[in-house]
């Protein structure tokens, strides 16, 4: 195991050593009322690989607690999930629901030792007896009744003589507690509905904080590991294993911080509105973040796992860039996936000086992938390129097939424009070409250059497909409900044409289709008269992706010409030794994670740059940070020589963050002036009065306003909407211009609000 160790694995571990448990047991305890998502992948991750690590084992447990929306299809979904993502429980499939007389029988011994009653106002009074923030609940005038009066009412409860909503049983403790979810919290709720597993034995069903931490002591739970969001309910957790005087050894509840990704919803209720309405085609469309999308999509588990491992666990909240995730996948198939020729838009090109027909003989993986495996491709005088891979009046740089300029067919022959065939509305529809026949890829005696390899299929023997290119579902990163869906999340090609090795028979395999991308045959509706393939990922880097901006410095560059090997336009470029060894040591040495290391050491301008701020500041990740988002972007442009800024000012401004006289957002205000003036950062902030602000005794009078001015939202907040905190920090963030230090404000805002 690692010694760099995550806080919940050293809380196992100094329990171990205290002999505070015998076997180390954790759950993974989903509600059975949607299909896992990503989000639970780390929960899977978390709680079944820390059993592992430490000899124990790991119960999947159905929260089966809520009648009205729970389906035997969710829980094969999440069954399915973990079985994929290859690790196992112990003996059979656990559900809350199979404790359910236990539970009963604890609450029963809670209402005779007196801590518990059975309510009968309804839903709103008890969310007006709450209280608030800043002022006490009041107790129901039901919390009088005699322990004997409420051992009736909860029995006929449970016999299904009352209705719903009726009456509720609660635990007495405390209404003015600070912790308003201790505020005598629900135990149990009549519900009478058709249960998947139980059928109609039950019409009274425990609330989670009351089921959960009962089945996690009936389990043998040593660790209850949860998000969190569920912070504050650890309070309820603990009041009733305490309060029952369960035989030891006890569980307790741990939390981390949930992943968030952006471009992505993970709440169950948007993602079944998605499947409701018809938005997307299922849980498992491959747009989903679901683990049955990204599986269908072709994600691999390794990739689902390296990601989770990526990310770490963390105790605070963040939000997780999804090309982190990309990332994984394409590290992942870029050792494994063949690499093959598809012609998406393609455009005929008949070789005039050809005759007959050929196989050529082509390996699947490039030389730096340590697999062996090879294919036949046809090959005659016709075939299709991309429409792309020609320009009949290229911009400066284009390096494929001009009337002017060759191109080599990649594993094939260096062919020539001769004539352009173009129809009645001046589209091109053909391309006249004569190819060189001693320039036979391997075996090129033709003494002919070219600076560019590009993709085909034989055009009598090409194999039509569907391919589906799929996007982001969302265009916005932040994104909130259904207006933010992006429109071109799923393009479908229906003729692309692709070379005929790879529809031999239905492959449960990924390839990489050559500068379009990794795709997997659908595994739903690929057939043999119509192979569909998903795109998973796209590569790294494109001929599209470069800006006008970026043709124009290419103009005016008077850099001598060098020597340029022949390109295959879209191929990831395998790192060079020394770009090996610059990645082995921002991962290993300086524990970046390995997009940065990625985008470093591939680049030696960012590099350079990187190494030299390194020599005036230790503080390896944030320098990473910086440099390989915002300097990173200038650098695309420009030589370092042309910043406005050097290696010594970044690191003067991560100074600054790392101190915490600044904020990171107005860091990046105070970049954006570098990088227009030239100034120096320490001169920016103080001109401008940039110090970040982190006396309390200026903080908390503008909170006191914000709380003023929003007597709704604070309200909403007391009931229970805890995503409004961010709000509250926001405004008072937006009151000092990004000035106020997050963390006080957080301190602070926690207080006042609790």
């Amino acid at each position: 195991m690692s010694e760099n160790k995550d806080f919940l694995r050293t809380i196992v571990e100094e329990d171990l050593k205290s002999n505070k448990y015998e076997k180390i047991v954790t759950r993974f305890p989903p509600e059975p009322n949607g299909f896992p998502h990503i989000g639970h992948a780390k929960s899977i991750f978390i709680n079944f690989g820390i059993a592992r690590d430490y000899n124990g084992y790991c119960n999947l447990r159905m929260d089966d607690t809520n009648p009205t929306t729970e389906d035997t299809k969710y829980v094969e979904a999440l069954k399915d999930a973990v079985e994929w993502l290859g690790y196992d429980w112990i003996g059979e499939v656990k559900y809350t629901s199979d404790y359910f007389p236990k539970i009963y029988n604890y609450a029963v011994e809670l209402i005779k030792m007196g801590k518990a009653y059975v309510d009968s106002i309804n839903e709103e009074e008890i969310k007006e007896y709450r209280g608030t923030v800043t002022e006490a609940g009041k107790r129901s005038k039901y919390a009088n009744r005699t322990i004997k009066e409420n051992l009736d009412l909860f029995e006929k409860m449970k016999n299904g003589e009352f209705k719903d909503g009726e009456h509720v049983l609660r635990a007495k403790i405390d209404m003015s507690a600070a912790n308003m979810k201790m505020r005598d919290p629900l135990l149990y709720r009549i519900r009478h509905a058709h249960h998947f597993r139980t059928n109609d034995d039950w019409c009274i069903y425990p609330m989670y904080d009351f089921a959960h931490c009962l089945s996690d002591y009936i389990e043998g739970v040593s660790h209850s590991i949860c998000t969190l969001e569920f912070e504050n309910n650890r309070d309820i957790y603990d009041w009733v294993l305490d309060e029952l005087n369960l035989t030891p050894p006890r569980p307790y509840q741990h939390e981390f911080a949930r992943l968030g990704i952006n471009y992505t919803v993970m709440s169950k209720r948007k993602l079944l509105e998605l499947v409701n309405e018809n938005y997307v085609n299922g849980w498992d469309d491959p747009r989903m973040p679901t683990i049955a999308g990204l599986k269908r999509r072709g994600y691999t588990k390794e990739s689902i796992l390296n990601f989770c491992e990526q990310i770490g666990i963390a105790k605070a909240n963040s939000m997780v860039d999804v090309s982190q995730l990309e990332f994984c996948i394409r590290d992942d198939l870029n050792q494994k996936a063949p690499r093959v020729m598809c012609v998406l838009d393609p455009i005929k090109v008949s070789i005039e000086n050809y005759e007959g027909s050929e196989e050529i003989e082509a390996s699947y993986y490039p030389y730096d992938v340590p697999k062996e495996g090879s294919r036949k491709i046809p090959f005659s005088n016709e075939v299709y390129i991309e429409r792309e891979d020609f320009s009949e009046n290229p911009v400066k740089g284009y390096n494929r097939l001009t009337p002017n300029q060759a191109v080599r067919l990649r594993h094939a022959y260096i062919i020539t424009c001769k004539e352009i065939i173009k129809d009645d509305e001046g589209n091109i529809v053909e391309i006249k070409a004569i190819y060189n026949p001693d320039s036979k890829s391997g075996q090129d005696k033709s003494g002919i250059k070219v600076k560019s390899a590009i993709q085909w299929v034989d055009a009598k023997k090409a194999k039509k497909i569907e391919v589906r290119l799929y996007d982001r579902l969302y265009k916005n990163e932040a994104p909130e409900g259904l207006e933010d869906l992006n429109p071109n999340s799923l393009s479908i090609i229906k003729d692309a044409l692709i070379e005929p090795a790879v529809i031999t028979e239905k492959p449960d395999e990924r390839f990489q289709f050559e500068r379009q991308g990794y795709f997997y045959a659908d595994p739903i509706n690929y057939t043999d008269e119509n192979p569909v393939f998903n795109k998973i990922v796209g590569l790294k880097d494109s001929w599209a992706k470069k800006s006008k901006n970026t043709e124009e410095k290419q103009k005016n560059k008077t850099t001598p010409k060098q020597e340029k090997k022949e390109i295959v336009h879209g191929e990831a470029e395998p790192l060079t030794e020394k770009q090996k060894e610059l990645f082995n040591r921002y991962t290993n040495e300086l524990n970046l994670n390995n997009e940065v290391s990625n985008i470093l050491a591939r680049d030696e301008k960012l590099s350079s740059f990187y190494e030299e701020a390194l020599t005036k500041l230790n503080s390896p990740t944030s320098l990473a940070n910086i440099i390989a988002n915002d300097v990173a972007k200038e650098l695309k442009e420009k030589e370092i020589s042309e910043l406005k800024f050097t290696a010594k000012e970044i690191a003067q401004l991560v100074k600054m963050i790392d101190e915490e006289i600044i904020s990171s957002k107005i860091a990046k205000q105070v970049f954006e002036q570098m990088n227009k003036t030239g100034e120096n950062p320490s001169k920016i902030v103080e001109d401008k009065g940039l110090v970040q602000i982190s006396d309390p005794s200026i903080i908390l009078p503008i909170i006191d306003e914000v709380i003023e001015k929003n007597p709704d939202n604070v309200k909403k907040y007391k009931d229970g909407n805890q995503k409004l905190f961010g709000f509250f920090v926001g405004q008072v963030l937006k009151a000092t211009g990004g000035k106020a230090n997050p963390k006080v404000v957080n301190e602070l805002v926690t207080k006042k609000l609790n």
